[in-house]
């Protein structure tokens, strides 16, 4: 039997999306049924499932150790049962899959088993095209990441060859890349390129934006176009012509265009009305522009990905 002591942080959850951030391998219907069977009580007594935790209220969870085991990044996905992805593209070298919002690409701490190269092994063991247990067995990998709180298009190489021409075409700018994002304001000019100079403080995981170079800065460059206006807000279509850390986020917001829910480069002032509290950003649509030989993976070139359903879109501008 374990126990939880509900606090501040947690009060006002119920009680079944608690357990699915307390217990994650614990599935969902066997969380159900747990409740109904009173094997999981609030206070030493059974509760239903839309119950609203207090702080300060014991939860005792009479269930197997196996759910409580975290497991390590090369095992995680022995954990996932039924694996969730939205897949853009597939074949037998490379899988394009669209990252949720608040998702991990990678392992970060707690509950990180439920990350996105995760599901991607536990979706390919599934369908029987790799296997861990062979010692000899390629490891499917991702070839590039985008952070937790941004949406969109992550590249996952399931052969070695695909991982090392991947890897190549990105480091040599070769796969074009744009994003989709709601800022504050209405740039002026509409369109243009922001050129910038980006230190990045790693201990405090944020960039901050010089316009002269110094040492230690990397140059910085983003293309926008704004698309759309509505309201104070402005929908920009950017193109990353270089990959810096938070670039997108932090050229707009030196340039006085934050994007809206983007608490760590704009102002909550100016979020807050609006409810939002991760920025709206999305890496919609990808263009493999190969300049060189890709070897097995030269019938990508010309290709074009994106993603269908952009929520924060549809929320502010539809």
């Amino acid at each position: 039997m374990k126990e939880f002591v509900i606090t501040k942080n947690d009060e006002g959850q119920r009680l079944d999306r608690f357990l699915g951030k307390a217990i994650p391998l614990l599935p969902p219907s066997l969380a159900q049924k747990y409740i109904r069977l009173k094997r999981i009580k609030v206070n030493g007594k059974g509760a239903k499932r839309n119950y609203k935790l207090i702080e300060g209220d014991t939860l005792q969870c009479y269930i197997n150790d196996e759910f409580f085991v975290k497991p390590s990044e090369e095992d995680a996905h022995l954990h996932i049962r039924e694996p969730k992805l939205n897949i853009v593209y597939e074949d037998r070298h490379i899988l394009l899959v669209d990252k949720p919002e608040g998702m991990l690409c990678h392992s970060a701490g707690d509950y990180s088993y439920n990350t996105l190269i995760a599901h991607i092994q536990a979706y390919l063991r599934k369908k029987g095209e790799w296997n861990p247990e062979d010692e000899n067995s390629f490891v499917p990998a991702l070839c590039n990441r985008i952070d937790r709180n941004t949406q969109g298009i992550v590249i996952a190489a399931k052969t070695a060859e695909a991982l090392r021409v991947m890897n190549e075409k990105i480091k040599n700018r070769e796969i074009d890349k744009f994003y989709l994002c709601i800022v504050h304001g209405v740039p002026n000019p509409r369109e243009g390129t922001l050129t910038d100079y980006i230190f990045k403080d790693a201990a405090k995981n944020q960039v901050f934006v010089l316009k002269t170079p110094e040492k230690g800065a990397k140059i910085a460059i983003t293309k926008y176009k704004t698309l759309k206006t509505k309201n104070g807000l402005s929908l920009l279509e950017c193109e990353l012509v270089t990959g810096r850390t938070h670039q997108i986020r932090a050229q707009l917001a030196a340039a006085g265009h934050p994007l809206l829910g983007d608490g760590k480069y704009g102002r909550e002032s100016r979020n807050k009305p609006y409810g939002e509290s991760s920025q709206a950003l999305c890496s919609y649509r990808l263009r493999f522009n190969f300049k060189s030989d890709a070897g097995e993976l030269s019938y990508l070139n010309g290709k074009e990905f994106s993603v269908q359903n952009t929520g924060f879109v549809k929320k502010y501008f539809d």
